[in-house]
């Protein structure tokens, strides 16, 4: 692999992470499609297991809260490409708050993906999410 390519295929994943938290903070479910891979696996404490973008996104539906909003902040990534395939990972900071308020939870959590390549470019296949810590403010 040439190092463009891999730096290119690197950044792209990178950009998974930031996508993934914006779906999440903006609530653009039907983006879903950009950050998942439709086979993905997601583990959670939350939500058990989910198997396809479908429970995914019905998932993440279910967890909205009427005049909530959160912002998730994501650092510390390390990505290892292996072909048509990465290992991720990365620390994540969550903020819930309502409008014109400070922060009411605040939770850290770490985050273990699997991308794949796809013909729509990289996409997670699986993603383990562990929390780290809360907050109650």
């Amino acid at each position: 692999m040439s190092a463009e390519t891999f730096l290119a295929d690197r950044i792209e994943i990178t950009d998974l992470f930031a996508r993934f938290a914006l779906l999440l903070d903006e609530q653009r479910w039907e983006d879903a499609d950009t950050v998942f891979a439709d086979d993905v696996a997601v583990h959670s404490p939350r939500g058990g297991e989910l198997h396809g973008i479908d429970k995914v996104v019905g998932f993440m539906r279910q967890g909205e809260v009427e005049g909530q909003h959160s912002q998730h902040t994501t650092t510390d990534l390390l990505v290892d490409i292996d072909g048509d395939q990465a290992a991720a990972s990365g620390n994540s900071l969550v903020y819930y708050y309502r409008d014109g308020q400070a922060p009411h939870f605040t939770g850290g959590l770490r985050q273990y993906c699997t991308a794949v390549r796809t013909a729509a470019g990289w996409r997670l296949r699986e993603v383990r999410i562990t929390p780290a810590w809360t907050r109650e403010n």
